[in-house]
């Protein structure tokens, strides 16, 4: 049997899913460990295909200091040895660490112990906890490591089905992940006017907190728009796109590569290690993307970058970036 344990945000926890979903074509329901906090429950609680699901009191160290990094640390020890219970109980063979704090009680739980320690890095710059754990695991998949064996990123079928060809900017949209992105959210609305007397359709995730305000704003300057704080099929939006600006985590990256969609990235200024930053340079580097900080934004200069993009070209080359089946490529080489 494999268990699949990480969480704690929707980046991760993708991963979990498109590697599920693999697992079940061939008949195998996998054991999901994670945490009670974070949007693990939120996602898996109500979620078919495994055949147990454990949300553990675990969560993050980093960041954190005195003692309640040591308890952060005890929470994680305490849960390390359920892991190894739900382990025997399940007859756990191998783990898939997919990273994020709901991974490290399971991660930790098998060193020393006869489970196989499979990790899938996600990020350009390696997590903390994939760091620690790297030398006890028998294979590390990374689609930014020369070395792995597997370097498709497990981006759910889905979206290669959805691929698009792109000749022209008709519909952007701005994507601040589900948590939303005050500073994507305002780069859209002084942009707003302009795609409107340039007839660009606009699509707008706001994510909770700004939800209200952005969509007030689209109602008092009569500009249509697709406003929505969160959907459960975020597929159907973007893949009506020929343009996105976006944060830049490694899952909506590597999904949008997957649609053949250009984007502009603004990376999460304090994501661990500046990871969304170095996700997006790799694609810099290839002149596949633009990439601004936060404090880079500049409505008209972001605009005309965006009208000299050749949209053919990038759309084509982001797909050959990435080839389908990653999440079975994976199974199947545990396996």
């Amino acid at each position: 049997m494999i268990a699949l344990s990480g969480g704690g945000t929707g980046g991760h926890l993708s991963i979990v899913k498109a590697l599920k979903n693999a697992l079940n074509k061939k008949g195998i329901e996998p054991v999901y460990i994670g945490s009670n906090r974070g949007q693990d429950k939120a996602w898996f609680e109500n979620e078919i295909g495994f055949s147990q699901k454990y949300f553990l009191n675990s969560q993050g160290v980093v960041n954190k200091q005195g003692l309640k990094k040591l308890s952060s640390l005890a929470e994680i020890f305490k849960s390390s040895l359920k892991c190894r219970e739900i382990f025997k109980q399940n007859s756990i063979e191998s783990l898939i660490c997919v990273g994020g704090y709901s991974a490290a009680p399971a991660s930790f739980a098998t060193i020393g112990s006869s489970v196989n320690l499979y990790i899938h890095e996600q990020n350009a710059s390696i997590g903390k906890l994939n760091k620690i754990l790297r030398p006890f695991a028998k294979e590390f998949f990374s689609s930014y490591d020369k070395n792995s064996k597997i370097k498709d990123y497990p981006v759910d079928l889905s979206f290669f089905k959805h691929q698009k060809k792109i000749t022209k900017l008709q519909t952007i949209i701005f994507l601040g992940g589900s948590q939303g992105s005050s500073a994507i959210n305002n780069l859209a609305l002084n942009l707003a006017e302009k795609l409107k007397n340039d007839n660009i359709q606009i699509i707008h995730q706001t994510g909770k907190n700004d939800f209200t305000k952005v969509q007030n704003f689209y109602k008092l300057h009569n500009i249509k728009a697709d406003v929505f704080d969160f959907s459960s099929n975020l597929i159907e939006k973007i893949s009506k796109a020929d343009f996105a600006i976006s944060r830049s985590g490694a899952s909506t990256l590597w999904e949008l590569c997957a649609l053949g969609i250009p984007a502009l990235f603004i990376p999460y200024p304090y994501a661990a290690g500046d990871h969304q930053y170095y996700n997006a340079k790799a694609l810099v580097y290839k002149n596949l993307a633009l990439l601004k900080r936060e404090n880079e934004l500049e409505a008209n200069t972001i605009l005309k970058d965006i009208k000299n993009i050749d949209f053919k070209d990038i759309s084509t080359r982001l797909k050959n970036e990435i080839k389908p089946n990653g999440a079975k490529k994976i199974i199947d080489y545990i396996i």
